[in-house]
């Protein structure tokens, strides 16, 4: 699956404009998650999404991608991914929804999830949220110190099944980014370690957890976008883009650059002026 992959290396000055992309990303999450609230359709969050991507300078990176028809995916409970926002997707009391959402500055791309509590939520659907962004952060530190692609995926993969008995979305997965979205290598969420391409100063990466509450097992409803758990269980989605640099990491749509999480793994481009 690597042999014919052509992985697109950046600059620090391309990894800087990247921070851009990525800071707006992050910003726009921010209002986003805010918003999030009973009696809230997702069709006004994807509306409050694209105004602060345009009124900051960046493109919704999303919109008219293949089709898609909105700047945010916005999977509510059993979507996995990709579901289209709707006035008629209205949250509710105890829901979680998985907001993904991306932007173009001058040429390049930022690209990052979160999944969010809508009110008062069933404990046990924290804990797989919170499982989440671990894993997603030890895939993440593996990008750091690992020496191949999969040690990734190897990474993420211990980390959820360390934090319980969820199941891990299958051929869904992490991907390169840069001048387009969605570039080589794509990275599963699980997988043997030692595998696939060097990892390299210069690489851009999304490193992009899906897990369940129950079966892995998914389909792709008839939008041709919406992926839902067969089973009906709930499921998280979170993702961080990062680049790796020559003196370590830095996560572009993180405002801190990763720096609390990642600590001595954080490069010194975190605090330079951003």
């Amino acid at each position: 699956m690597f042999a014919k992959q052509q992985i697109q290396l950046k600059t620090p000055e391309q990894i800087r404009m990247m921070r851009r992309a990525g800071l707006l990303v992050a910003d726009t999450l921010a209002k986003v998650r805010a918003a999030v609230a009973p009696g809230v359709s997702t069709a006004e969050l994807d509306e409050l999404a694209e105004e602060n991507i345009r009124a900051n300078g960046g493109i919704p990176n999303f919109k008219g991608y293949y089709g898609y028809p909105a700047t945010i995916c916005a999977s509510v409970n059993d979507q996995v991914v990709h579901a289209i926002p709707s006035r008629k997707q209205v949250l509710a009391e105890g829901d979680i929804i998985s907001i993904d959402a991306g932007a173009i500055i001058a040429g390049w791309h930022g690209d990052s999830a979160i999944t969010v509590p809508v009110g008062e939520v069933d404990p046990a659907l924290l804990r797989m949220i919170e499982v989440a962004e671990d894993a997603m952060w030890a895939g993440i530190a593996a990008a750091g110190t690992g020496r191949k692609l999969t040690d990734i995926s190897a990474a993420v993969e211990r980390s959820v099944h360390a934090g319980g008995p969820y199941g891990i979305v299958e051929g869904y997965g992490g991907h390169g980014i840069g001048t387009e979205m969605h570039q080589d290598p794509h990275i599963l969420n699980y997988g043997k370690p030692g595998r696939g391409p060097k990892l390299v100063t210069g690489m851009a990466l999304a490193i992009e957890p899906m897990i369940t509450m129950g079966s892995p097992d998914v389909v792709e409803q008839d939008d041709q976008w919406t992926v839902v758990t067969v089973d009906g269980s709930r499921a998280a989605h979170v993702e961080h883009s990062i680049a790796l640099c020559g003196d370590g990491l830095w996560v572009l749509t993180a405002v801190d650059g990763g720096k609390a999480r990642l600590g001595s793994l954080a490069s010194a481009l975190v605090d330079s002026t951003e």
